[in-house]
């Protein structure tokens, strides 16, 4: 229980630090976004839990994968202002396609059959 304190609680201050450091300066929030804090996080508690390296280096093939899928998400926010849709159809729209790629895979790749 006092692991899931410690992650629930370094999750949200960064959450906190990169949305306040966003809202001044948008490149620099989206740098802090493209950094892999949360995976480098994750890994080394990962790691700490259970010292699976097996585990840990599935995982970040994984993620490896899994990280392009997720871009079409920023597609629709990016974009937003341009074709004049509001904040909401486009995070929708982000939701749609993230889900859409991501779900793709899952259902299509091969290594699972």
């Amino acid at each position: 229980m006092q692991m899931f304190l410690v992650r629930t609680i370094v999750a949200a201050v960064i959450i906190g630090v990169v949305s306040g450091i966003a809202h001044r300066m948008p490149r620099m929030g989206a740098v802090l976004l493209t950094l892999p804090i949360v995976s480098i996080i994750a890994i080394l508690m990962t790691w700490y839990q259970d010292h699976d390296l097996k585990n840990l280096s599935q995982l970040s093939r994984e993620t490896l994968i899994l990280v392009p899928l997720g871009l079409p998400f920023f597609v629709p926010l990016a974009f937003a202002e341009r074709f004049g849709i509001g904040f909401w159809a486009a995070l929708g729209a982000g939701l749609f396609l993230a889900t859409l790629t991501i779900g793709a895979w899952l259902i299509f790749d091969p290594s699972t059959s």
